[in-house]
């Protein structure tokens, strides 16, 4: 693969930028995608068990926070994972109105699963720039999402 054409003392355009950024996320979204449905699952689906991986036992409300979304939707999506036998709900002692949620054997295996999927991905992908350039695009990335979050709070 040959490397992009870049003119010289061209002056580079924000929206380009821009553009081919979420142009570049968009595939590496429909690519990891498409590996996490070989499981089986949904984007939502393999977020919620590879959540559960890092700590169980946590509240519906608590995984709503980590996922960035609302209680109802996460409410609907540990209901069709417990049907499915991947999340069990388990009572909490002295609170009847939370449970804790916890990863079924099967659901721990196909959250590994997805993600040494998601490591094969990156490292296919990110992981072939050299050091030093992906040092460089950490950088810029943490600028840009700090610049991002600096208009929050405008």
């Amino acid at each position: 693969m040959s490397a992009p054409k870049i003119v010289p003392h061209a002056p580079t355009e924000p929206d380009r930028v821009w553009f081919r950024f979420m142009r570049l996320h968009q595939r590496m979204l429909m690519q990891m995608t498409a590996r996490i449905r070989m499981l089986g699952l949904s984007i939502p689906q393999f977020d919620l068990l590879s959540t559960l991986t890092e700590q169980e036992g946590i509240s519906q409300s608590e995984l709503a926070e980590r996922l960035y979304v609302t209680k109802g939707n996460v409410s609907g999506l540990v209901d069709r994972l417990v049907q499915a036998g991947l999340v069990e709900r388990r009572a909490i002692a002295g609170d009847r109105r939370s449970y804790a949620m916890h990863l079924t054997p099967e659901g721990r295996r196909l959250a590994e699963a997805g993600i040494a999927a998601q490591r094969e991905f990156v490292a296919s992908t990110l992981g072939k720039l050299k050091p030093n350039d992906l040092a460089e695009l950490d950088r810029l990335v943490l600028l840009w999402r700090d610049l991002a979050r600096a208009t929050d709070a405008e």
